[in-house]
């Protein structure tokens, strides 16, 4: 199975100083710049004191970051952009690789930034539900472990994995990305059961947005095999030879929002940037720029002003994945 790994084309500006807002380092900067003047005049002597002025500038930027972290943002925030470098309406770089499992039915692997996701699929039979006869399952769990943070625990799945799994189940739900009806071999006897295990290998943050694209990659790589029912025997039987793709009806994406001081949003919040906000609003938007699912999980509340703006950037996110996401299986196709 060929892997493909594509980069989305986002902005690479970076701001190497911080704002000269903040008096400790606005006298750091002024050092620094008194040592480049006399950097360019003299030799190492002026080189090295430029160096160990940057050092002394970024321990106290250091550590008025760790004494007053809100206060600290606040200053980027207030210069448009964001202690990464980025601005307040800037994605992080996404990266897909498709395939990246052998043994699993379908798989995916989403890194946004720092935040890393791999999903595998598993395809198995079961007895379709009793009162659906003719659908099939889709299961999704998402597993956050010690592995991705130490904010999480060995154990039993905790309260933020549980949210991220249900999500997960109502944007399957509500996005009909699958016709559950796809999965079914044979009214009431069987039917495709497909487990989606979402793993968190490193968690910066927006953790929905890598999940629902990790699931949407993995979906699309999914193979079945032709199922019959041997009408003699009542038993299954399985042609390893003819697989088909899965029908992949809407392709949903979400869009994840940071409230600072409940008016400043910023998108694809870092995990820092999650624990400093006054709220998180997550938006599932689908190609036909239809809501597919609204995710907020309390804080500050938004205007229809604001929530609409949310809107309106989810769309054109999803044109910047959906575009991703094309490049990748298209790629993959035999020349």
């Amino acid at each position: 199975m060929r892997e493909t790994t594509l980069t989305s084309s986002t902005s690479t500006l970076v701001h190497t100083t911080l704002p000269s807002t903040y008096q400790v380092v606005q006298s750091v900067l002024k050092v620094l710049k008194r040592n480049s003047s006399a950097g360019r005049r003299g030799g190492d002597t002026q080189a090295q004191a430029r160096a160990q002025a940057q050092i002394r500038g970024r321990k106290m930027a250091a550590g008025f970051k760790t004494v007053e972290p809100l206060e600290y943002y606040r200053r980027f925030l207030k210069e448009n952009c964001r202690p990464d470098g980025r601005e307040l309406g800037e994605f992080r770089t996404t990266t897909v690789n498709v395939g990246s499992i052998g043994t699993a039915d379908g798989s995916s692997l989403v890194k946004l930034g720092n935040t890393t996701v791999i999903c595998g699929i598993k395809a198995e039979f079961g007895a379709p539900p009793t009162d659906a006869p003719d659908k099939g399952y889709v299961v999704p769990n998402v597993d956050l472990s010690p592995l991705c943070s130490w904010r999480f625990r060995s154990g039993p799945p905790g309260e933020e994995a549980q949210v991220a799994s249900q999500f997960i189940a109502d944007v399957i739900e509500n996005s009909q990305i699958i016709q559950k009806e796809d999965l079914c071999i044979s009214s009431g006897k069987l039917a495709w059961v497909l487990y989606c295990d979402l793993i968190c290998l490193n968690h910066d943050g927006n953790i929905l947005d890598a999940c629902t694209f990790a699931l949407l990659a993995a979906l699309k790589n999914v193979q079945l095999p032709e199922v019959t029912i041997n009408e003699e025997t009542a038993l299954a039987e399985v042609n390893l030879k003819k697989k088909s793709y899965l029908n992949i009806r809407t392709h949903p994406v979400a869009t994840s929002f940071a409230v600072f001081d409940d008016t400043l949003l910023i998108v694809d919040p870092t995990e820092e940037e999650e624990h400093l906000a006054t709220g998180t609003l997550t938006v599932v938007m689908d190609e036909e720029g239809k809501l597919c699912c609204l995710h907020k999980p309390g804080g500050s509340g938004l205007t229809g002003a604001k929530l609409q703006d949310c809107m309106s950037r989810a769309v054109t996110r999803h044109k910047e994945v959906k575009k991703l996401m094309d490049e990748v299986f298209k790629s993959m196709k035999p020349k």
